[in-house]
């Protein structure tokens, strides 16, 4: 796990290794073990390679990067964890590739060279890396299948620049960076963010999930192609039994692979069923093995997990370790969390996970294991009703559909209205119809915003929600969780992990995102994944049994790292008036009206919704990464 950082240009300038040199310093919490630049200039061409190491596999010189094939022609710098390193290892070794190093860098690289691109299918882990080639002056920039690991950049006419971090890379940059209104539109009125490759900054751009990139600046720019997507055909029948007893092999096979550590190793446990899971497969693989749980818990607030969190450290014997968080605490790290961050995020449960790598840090833990992105393939959250409903009605089964509708909405924290608009919109489709109710649905543009401005800049006025994926008949629900995995729900929870805990220079692994994982679980029956009773996460309950305490496995509701922000804000009111009342922002964004937006929901003459810390995230970020105004 590091950070990474590079750049091509056309012609040489004597001051760039200097700012180059900067930027990579600023990758430092990434990688705190190591850092090195290499200079592969030739012919008149700048090019930089640089890396910030994290030491957790092979964690001697044998390691280091950028690192460079035997002949010189190859180098790579790369972020992330290969965990079949040896397996494949052997392979390459048998094929009769030399290798001089015990570490997974080296594996991916010599896996490129004897491979090439063929080799990302045989790749278990996670990784953004850049491959550069001194002979054909081509550089290949790649993402993990579900972008895991960041992978950001930046291009014009004459240079070439990628980097994990923001801030590194707009280190490289020349000029002052822009915003990106469209983006800070479909935030601030919709709560839309990381679903697309476009950055808060203009011209900056992410390099999304389960793509590569390759870079000649001799040549046209080429766009980024796919080299993986979910596949959701089922290809044969799979009785449920059958389908719950493949997942628990797999889910324990990925948690075997994960355990691959050099440095120490625990897990984060909110309490839910996912985070749970990986808890209890360390202990049925490993029955001697010390386990570390690190936990966020929010005494006397009513949403809190502890009893959960208890629950399960009691059945595996786990050392826990938790941590409480106030109003004042968040004020204090606000801004460093926006900063790790990069760009502004959803809520103030990402302060939760923050304090929680920082407390697995504090305890000299580098490596942790979650439970991230078993919603996404296991149909978790609410079912996704709408798209399950779509699924029936597809499939000729409208009676079907209203029964689903009718014991979906007896589940806590559902509705029968609401299961009602769910039915209405799979009804109406991607028509005119479902179109308009989409736009119904969708709230108002707050009126502290400059709509007329906001025009001018080419915004787009409309809610980003999406339309129905494209799906084979009957689904429509699988279909939704690839796009959710890749595109829309996922990308975000992993920039919030990956970020809060590289903050504090630890590993965060995730064995549920597996491509194998999600291949097997997206071509299964939907009815293995929400039952015709609305029951979420079927096959995950079923398969866990005898590994996970059964009172867990039968949780009905859904809760996480919640914090009580409402209760925070209203501490922290004085600051948050001062907050938004600053002029410093964009000229969109109009005080007076958000101002007495707070006043009112402080009152309670106006529901608190989340909207408050969008306002509040945005004018902070655009005062650290735009105007430059707090440094």
């Amino acid at each position: 796990m590091c950070g990474i950082v590079g750049g091509i240009w056309s012609r040489e300038a004597h001051e760039r290794p200097a700012r180059f040199s900067r930027a990579l310093q600023q990758l430092r919490r990434r990688g705190p073990d190591d850092c090195a630049i290499a200079d592969l200039s030739n012919r008149g061409r700048q090019v930089l390679l640089g890396h910030a190491r994290l030491s957790v596999i092979a964690p001697g010189p044998g390691g280091r990067q950028p690192m460079q094939s035997a002949d010189g022609r190859h180098w790579i710098t790369f972020n992330g964890e290969i965990y079949n390193f040896q397996e494949l290892r052997r392979e390459l070794e048998s094929a009769g590739r030399l290798m001089t190093s015990l570490s997974d860098s080296e594996v991916l690289l010599q896996s490129w060279i004897h491979w090439g691109e063929s080799c990302l299918n045989r790749l278990v882990g996670m990784f953004a890396f850049a491959v550069y080639d001194t002979t054909s002056d081509e550089l290949t920039c790649v993402r993990d299948a579900f972008g895991i690991k960041p992978f950001l950049y930046h291009r014009d006419p004459g240079s070439f620049l990628f980097a994990s971090d923001l801030r590194a890379l707009q280190g490289l940059m020349d000029g002052r960076p822009a915003l990106n209104h469209q983006r800070a539109y479909d935030y601030l009125a919709h709560g839309d963010y990381d679903s697309q490759e476009q950055t808060f900054v203009e011209d900056v751009l992410h390099l999304r999930p389960g793509h590569l990139l390759r870079v000649r600046l001799d040549r046209s720019p080429e766009a980024p192609v796919r080299w993986w997507r979910p596949r959701v055909t089922p290809e044969r029948p799979v009785a449920f039994a059958t389908a719950a007893q493949t997942l628990r092999a797999g889910i324990l096979e990925s948690v075997r692979l994960q355990l691959r550590s050099d440095v120490p190793i625990g897990v984060m446990l909110s309490g839910g069923i996912d985070s749970s899971t990986i808890v209890c497969a360390m202990r049925h693989l490993e029955p001697d093995l010390p386990i570390h749980t690190f936990s966020y818990v929010a005494r006397g607030f009513p949403a809190s997990e502890e009893r959960w969190i208890d629950l399960v450290n009691d059945h595996v014997g786990a050392v826990a370790h938790k941590v409480e968080a106030s109003a004042s605490d968040l004020a204090d790290d606000l801004d460093d969390m926006i900063v790790a961050q990069g760009e502004p995020f959803g809520s103030t449960s990402i302060y939760a996970q923050y304090r929680v790598f920082k407390l697995a840090r504090e305890q000299g833990v580098t490596v942790t294991l979650d439970g991230q992105g078993a919603d996404e393939l296991v149909a978790g959250y609410a079912g996704y009703p709408r798209e399950r409903l779509r699924s029936l009605l597809d499939a000729g089964q409208p009676h079907a559909a209203l029964s689903f509708l009718w014991h979906w909405a007896r589940w806590p924290g559902r509705s029968l209205p609401a299961g009602v608009r769910a039915l209405l919109e799979a009804a109406a489709g991607n028509g005119p119809g479902g179109r308009w109710l989409r736009r119904r649905n969708a709230p108002d543009a707050p009126a502290w915003l400059g709509i007329a401005m906001l025009r001018d800049y080419g915004v787009r006025l409309e809610p980003p929600w999406p339309a129905f994926p494209d799906a084979p008949p009957g689904r429509c629900l699988v279909a939704a969780l690839a796009e959710a995995c890749t595109d829309r729900g996922l990308p975000a929870l992993l920039r919030h992990g990956d970020r809060n805990s590289m903050r504090f220079s630890v590993e965060s692994r995730v064995p549920f995102l597996a491509t194998d994982l999600a291949d097997f679980l997206l071509t299964l029956p939907e009815e293995h994944l929400v039952s015709s009773r609305g029951e979420t996460k079927r096959i995950l309950r079923a398969a866990m049994r005898g590994i996970v305490p059964d009172e867990v496995l039968e949780r009905r509701d859904k809760i996480g790292f919640v914090t009580p922000e409402q209760a925070w804000l209203r501490q922290l009111a004085p600051l948050v008036r001062g907050w938004l009342s600053d002029e410093d922002g964009p000229s969109f964004l109009h005080s007076s009206p958000m101002l007495a937006e707070l006043e009112e929901m402080m009152a309670g003459r106006r529901p608190f919704t989340s909207i408050l810390w969008r306002m509040i995230n945005f004018k902070r970020w655009h005062a650290h990464f735009i105007t430059g105004m707090v440094t």
